[in-house]
């Protein structure tokens, strides 16, 4: 666990910062959906820096005592509410712009202005959320965690909120509004031109498909927990690992996002490159293989983009 941990740190750190950059950079921030994904990159990124301290914590004693534990369980629930908060809101947008374009319209001036109080409001209830875990983190028997023991019935409380809040609520409203950009594009003409959404379907699909195992996994932690816990040894270590596995692949979210960024859009790979250049780590030549998806030429970079698209468009 220590090394998947540290492996995923150095990708997710490495892969959020580039997705960062190129953003301030470019000045790409045109779409409410631009600075959606911005702040998810923000909340990868912290997330990231808290891994170090997690497989620490997997290996050896924790030593740091109960401020730093309670800063790296904050760290992962902000990550992890804003994260599931954000696409849910990404969903809602596309939605919005895609299968109610009329009524998109109005909006179109003020998108980014509404992108950054609504992202302003995801940060400040993830926070809230958040204070229930961070307020009872605490190092019980040399390891950091917010629970007694497996029985506490305030785990049971706050894992059944997060199923809840964090899970159950955002899935449903993101299978609706996807359901119905699906139905949308299936009958608008010119279905070409509104690729850009499978840079956003790619994002949510990391998510859920790490996501969905682990609070399975929870759900049946949580049912345990709340009977009183159970005393069958067996059943309870094949838990525990099971538990630890869907937690690592909940984790790679937050380093495979970039990639799902740099390998489906390539206004991205057409800016990293930009950006590789200026910072002079690479070649002009070197790089048109990288920006043109290893096509061997320049009529596929996407010369007719306009400014008004979406900086992660396909």
């Amino acid at each position: 666990m220590p090394t998947f941990y540290s492996a995923i740190f150095l990708l997710a750190l490495a892969g959020n910062l580039l997705v960062i950059l190129t953003f301030f950079h470019f000045r790409r921030i045109k779409t409410m959906t631009d600075v959606y994904l911005l702040n998810l990159s923000f909340a990868d990124l912290l997330f990231a820096l808290s891994l170090p301290f997690w497989a620490a914590n997997s290996t050896a004693a924790w030593a740091l005592g109960a401020a730093a534990c309670k800063a790296v369980h904050a760290a992962y629930k902000l990550s992890f509410y804003s994260g599931m908060f954000l696409l849910t809101l990404i969903g809602v947008e596309r939605y919005v712009v895609i299968a109610r374009a009329v009524s998109a319209r109005r909006y179109r001036s003020r998108a980014v202005f509404l992108g950054k109080a609504s992202s302003a409001a995801v940060w400040a209830a993830a926070l809230i959320f958040s204070l229930p875990e961070m307020s009872y983190a605490a190092v019980v028997n040399d390891t950091c965690t917010p629970y007694s023991s497996s029985a506490d019935k305030l785990r049971v409380k706050i894992q059944a909120g997060q199923i809840a809040l964090a899970f159950a609520v955002p899935l449903l409203v993101m299978s609706a509004c996807y359901s119905g950009i699906v139905r949308t594009l299936c009958r608008a003409r010119g279905f070409q031109r509104n690729k850009a959404i499978k840079v956003i379907l790619a994002v949510a699909a990391v998510f859920l498909l790490g996501q969905v195992p682990y609070n399975l996994v929870l759900v049946v932690n949580t049912a345990v927990a709340a009977n009183g816990g159970t005393t069958d040894c067996d059943f309870e270590n094949a838990l525990l690992y099971a538990a630890d596995v869907t937690q690592c692949a909940a984790f790679l979210r937050c380093c495979l996002n970039p990639f799902v960024y740099a390998f489906v859009g390539v206004k991205f790979r057409r800016d990293l490159r930009r950006l590789l250049k200026d910072s002079g780590c690479r070649s002009h030549d070197g790089l048109i293989g990288f920006t043109t998806g290893g096509g061997g030429g320049r009529g596929s970079s996407g010369a007719t983009d306009t400014e008004t698209t979406t900086s992660l468009s396909p």
